[in-house]
């Protein structure tokens, strides 16, 4: 049995990576808990101090250290497999992934297909950048899960972003600031640091990706899929696999992954590329790369393909070939993860659906499982990973024999699913009836 520590592993994904043909012959270790990963400003240093520790304390071999969440993980990976001689990509790769200024330097040295962007300096003056000019989206040149990102029309849009960009731009910038001093930046990203904005134009159409991995600096991508958007919203309604935009689509965004994940020098790693693609004027635009395969899609790769998208990692992780059979099948033809969201206003959560309504709910429709987000008593605007204008109240995975009943089954949950909500922080569980 091999020993795989994971990096903010949680019980979702724990089971999953079990369910993986390599998982079946590994023992998962938790290295680091998602609370002290994900909440308020975490230290880079205490948290590498911390993670040190454990492996060295641990009384068998460490054969892998794998992680599949957005920052500090992703980041920490590389750090901790260096130390141990472990497969990993370098974190100077990882870094020009996920610092945006730098990630979109590099891709203008091999693609065309990306949107115009500036950096905005957040002092008493900003400067508005044209180009991009307006509509624009406005965020940190590191963040995770959409936060402090703004869609920005006007003036009164631009001052309102930048004054909450202040209040809360260190909460990662400083983190991600302790990891940039651990690499050899060039003075164009130097001067820039981690606590800058920057200014891209808005991209229209619709939105896709592209997974796939390096292995020994070959590049493959396995699989393209379509994130969908609710109606007039930027939010996420569901990511769906696989990908129903046409074939030369499909890929054309696997040649500019495939340029710039070798541009970047990304190695033994799986990664995500994000598009938005013009069915009108056929044009197609990089969104950002991901140096790490998307949790989020992996039971979608087991609901159509029969395997979880973990198992590539994991394969990475050993020094493995990750490359699997096409001949792998799943039950369904299609599947999507699901995001249901409470918009606009906050509020106190006073009653959630339970573990019992939850799972007779998956067992009176096949191909679904669920998992709700808020816990009663906690304020919504206080769950971490959250984008500036939703909040995620359940996560739902539906496979199905095509996009009609994948979609009947989801809409099945959420009129089943009873969430209370109420204004006041002192509610008291049992109070409160907006739905």
């Amino acid at each position: 049995m091999k020993n795989v520590f994971v990096v903010g592993l949680d019980e979702r994904n724990h089971e999953i990576l079990r369910r993986t043909p390599t998982g079946r012959d590994c023992r998962f270790h938790q290295l680091l808990d998602l609370d002290e990963l994900q909440t308020g400003q975490v230290d880079i240093d205490q948290l590498l101090t911390k993670a040190e520790k454990i492996l060295d304390e641990f009384p068998d071999t460490v054969d892998a250290i794998v992680g599949y969440w957005d920052f500090p993980v992703t980041l920490l990976v590389p750090i901790l497999c260096e130390r141990r001689g472990l497969p990993s990509a370098s974190l100077e790769s990882v870094v020009k992934c996920e610092h945006k200024y730098w990630s979109r330097l590099e891709q203008r040295k091999v693609i065309d297909e990306y949107p115009p962007f500036a950096l905005v300096e957040l002092n008493d003056d900003p400067v508005v950048p044209d180009p991009p000019g307006y509509p624009m989206w406005l965020k940190p040149v590191k963040s995770a899960s959409s936060e402090l990102a703004f869609h920005v029309l006007d003036d009164k849009d631009f001052g309102k972003a930048v004054t909450e960009l202040r209040e809360g731009i260190d909460r990662i910038g400083r983190p991600f600031e302790q990891i940039l001093s651990r690499v050899d930046l060039p003075p164009e990203i130097s001067e820039v640091g981690g606590r800058t904005c920057l200014a891209e134009g808005a991209l229209h159409g619709v939105q896709a990706a592209v997974e796939g991995f390096v292995y020994r600096g070959d590049v493959v991508v396995y699989a393209s899929l379509d994130s969908v958007d609710y109606p007039g919203s930027p939010a996420f309604l569901r990511h769906q696999y696989p990908s129903g935009l046409p074939e030369e689509v499909r890929g054309r965004m696997a040649d500019i992954s495939e340029r710039v994940i070798r541009q970047v020098g990304l190695d033994n790693s799986t990664f995500s590329v994000e598009f938005f693609y013009d069915p009108v004027e056929d044009g197609l635009n990089l969104l950002e790369i991901n140096p790490r395969h998307s949790q989020t899609h992996a039971e979608l790769f087991e609901l159509v393909d029969g395997v979880a998208n973990h198992e590539r990692m994991l394969l990475l992780g050993l020094g493995r070939d990750p490359r699997m059979s096409a001949e792998d099948r799943g039950e369904y033809a299609v599947a999507a993860e699901w995001y249901h969201r409470r918009f606009g206003d906050d509020g106190v959560p006073v009653r959630v659906p339970t573990e019992e309504e939850v799972a007779e709910l998956e067992r009176s429709l096949p191909g679904v499982s669920i998992e709700i987000v808020p816990e009663v008593g906690r304020r919504l605007s206080d769950m971490g990973a959250q984008d500036s204008y939703t909040y995620e109240l359940a996560k739902i995975a539906t496979g199905a024999e095509d996009e009609t009943a994948m979609r009947a089954k989801y809409e099945r949950c959420v009129e089943a699913l009873r969430f209370e909500f109420a204004e006041d922080e002192d509610v008291k569980p049992g109070q409160g009836t907006d739905r």
